[in-house]
């Protein structure tokens, strides 16, 4: 096997990646940059409008993308959306699982509702989506890339009322690890990012909440999500084809070592 020098295109032309909770934040981010690199993206989250002006922006800069609804604490609405996405653009062959959503409260505090949809929304939810999009994969013999959005949270903790949002993160991170295991042998490569303190709706809402955190960082800064795009991009292209089960930190050691 011969290998271009260097060995690190990423040119997604061709490609069909699916993004979990693009509406805002860094699924937002994360969606036009795959386009900007030609992948045929599908936007999903529950607000639509949001998901039609993003996709609206998409078009304007010369990319390709479609809007689809989507409850990621819906069962039955995650195995549907593969469905739609894969009749309007084809095979999904990229995954995005962003979605996500803080607990902001006290683990002793929080109601059975909370927990589950904490629960649901950051781990159930991608499960069940990496393997519909796998069964698709498997069936067609196709590879793929799978990108599952962690958190330095699943490593550090370092408490204010957020623990199960830490356990769902930890458990995406282990996640990343064994279905890369159980995909190998179809060419699925399944990988992870845990951000730190990256600008984003979510977190915007937790500064609200506990004021400024930066001032505890070795570098008292947040993270721009256009600092994520290079990693983003190296875990979908084929310069990764090597890596699989890899949990990439992009903290700018906020959490300390």
């Amino acid at each position: 096997m011969s290998f271009p020098l260097p060995n690190d295109s990423n040119d997604l032309t061709g490609q069909v990646a699916l993004v979990t909770g693009a509406s805002s934040g860094l699924g937002h981010r994360f969606a036009k940059v795959l386009a900007a690199r030609g992948a045929k993206v599908a936007v999903t989250a529950r607000r639509k409008a949001k998901l039609d002006a993003l996709v609206a922006e998409i078009k304007a800069a010369g990319g390709e993308a479609e809007a689809f609804a989507l409850d990621v604490t819906n069962p039955e609405d995650l195995i549907a959306v593969v469905e739609r996405v894969e009749k309007a653009l084809g095979l999904v062959t990229i995954l995005i699982n962003n979605a996500g959503i803080p607990d902001a409260q006290r683990a002793h505090k929080m109601s059975l509702e909370l927990i589950n949809q904490v629960f649901d929304t950051n781990l159930r939810g991608p499960y069940i989506l990496s393997c519909e999009v796998a069964r698709r994969l498997i069936a067609a013999k196709s590879g793929g890339r799978m990108v599952n959005i962690s958190s330095m949270a699943a490593f550090s903790y370092g408490g204010g009322g957020a623990a199960l949002y830490a356990t769902t993160k930890g458990g995406i991170a282990r996640m990343t690890e064994a279905l890369a295991v159980e995909w190998a042998r179809f060419g699925i490569n399944v990988n992870g990012i845990a951000p730190g303190a990256f600008s984003s709706e979510m977190m915007d809402g937790m500064l609200e909440r506990v004021g400024d955190i930066t001032k505890g960082f070795p570098r008292p800064r947040m993270g721009d999500p256009a600092q994520l795009d290079s990693t983003l991009l190296y875990l979908v292209s084929p310069a990764s084809d090597f890596v699989t089960g890899t949990v990439i930190k992009v903290d700018d050691v906020q959490g300390g070592r």
